[in-house]
């Protein structure tokens, strides 16, 4: 807490309600958009991300990246920041081989 009784996570919602209407793409919901802004800079702020998600937006960790996961298909979130769901798409895409090749026995790590 800071003296003023406001946590790292208020800074959060305050710069998720700032997001300028230029950027609003129609399709998405503001919890989404408010989801996609979190995921931009979540790594920011103090503390566990699964505390935040849980803080910020009163669902378990379990339920937002199963959202998040729907929310980065949706051509909606790559208008409204295609940066940041082509780089979540790459890491889901990673991990999903990665998960491949530790069931298959393969050594994916090779240099």
């Amino acid at each position: 807490m800071t003296p003023m009784g406001l946590t790292a996570y208020d800074g959060v919602m305050d710069s998720l309600r700032a997001s300028d209407a230029a950027q609003q793409a129609p399709g998405l919901t503001e919890r989404d958009r408010q989801i996609l802004e979190f995921e931009r800079q979540w790594w920011k702020y103090a503390g566990a991300k699964e505390q935040a998600v849980r803080d910020l937006f009163d669902m378990s960790a379990t339920r937002y990246y199963q959202i998040l996961n729907g929310l980065i298909d949706s051509p909606e979130a790559l208008e409204f920041d295609p940066m940041l769901v082509k780089r979540l798409r790459r890491l889901r895409a990673s991990r999903q081989r990665a998960r491949s090749a530790r069931r298959l026995g393969i050594d994916l790590d090779v240099r």
